[in-house]
């Protein structure tokens, strides 16, 4: 009797093990190295430790359009952009697609709908090239187009990119340069035509959609907050 219950004792313990053993291969199956088209992110700019930022605000010179910031504040629900194909795509890019290094991509403000967007004026503070969110609903020009440039195939989570703006060619960059009222204490966002340490970004919070291939439910998305 002992020895059947020692046996059911036994199986007890390695069916717990096999549970154990099969949610930590979901968790592992969760994580994912790379950036991916539809994923809402925020991006993080490495020397400032500031996150790319945006509000119903506009600038009071330059292009009067909305205007882009970077803020130190973490927990703000303004620095969330979507991941979206250039303007004028005409090829069909799949939910969760991994971003390739050398693509061209717009960022889509989340709260505010208007596309991160760059043009020949010049910025308030530094008269750098002015950085701003234009369009309605995704829907702008090709002064939303910016090409990631990073170092190895694909876009990597962990791993620092540069933001080129297509029609300029000049850096998505931070000056250091900080506004006064009515956002005060923001940091100024401007493009810059070289490449430096004050235009390396890094993706940081967001919730990130994962290829469908490697998942085989119909919810693709998960979060990483």
């Amino acid at each position: 009797m002992d020895y059947w219950k020692k046996i059911s004792n036994y199986a007890h313990i390695l069916y717990r093990i096999l549970i154990l053993l099969s949610f930590l291969d979901r968790i592992q199956s969760m994580k994912y190295d790379y950036v991916t088209f539809t994923s809402t992110i925020k991006l993080l700019n490495i020397n400032s430790n500031t996150r790319l930022h945006s509000h119903d605000v506009k600038y009071g010179s330059g292009s009067g359009q909305q205007s882009v910031t970077a803020v130190r504040t973490a927990d703000d629900h303004n620095s969330y952009w979507q991941i979206i194909p250039k303007h004028g795509e005409t090829k069909s890019i799949e939910r969760g697609q991994p971003v390739q290094c050398g693509d061209i991509i717009r960022l889509n403000h989340l709260s505010t709908k208007r596309n991160l967007h760059s043009h020949l004026f010049q910025s308030p503070l530094s008269n750098n090239q002015e950085v701003s969110a234009f369009g309605e609903n995704g829907e702008g020009d090709t002064g939303d187009n910016w090409i990631v440039e990073c170092d190895d195939e694909y876009w990597k989570r962990d791993e620092p990119i540069r933001l080129k703006h297509l029609d300029t060619n000049k850096y998505l960059h931070i000056t250091g340069d900080t506004f006064g009222r009515p956002i005060h204490g923001q940091l100024e966002v401007c493009c810059y035509h070289i490449a430096n340490q004050y235009n390396l970004w890094r993706v940081n919070e967001g919730v990130y959609t994962k290829p469908n291939e490697e998942n085989n439910s119909n919810d693709n998305s998960h979060s990483e907050l």
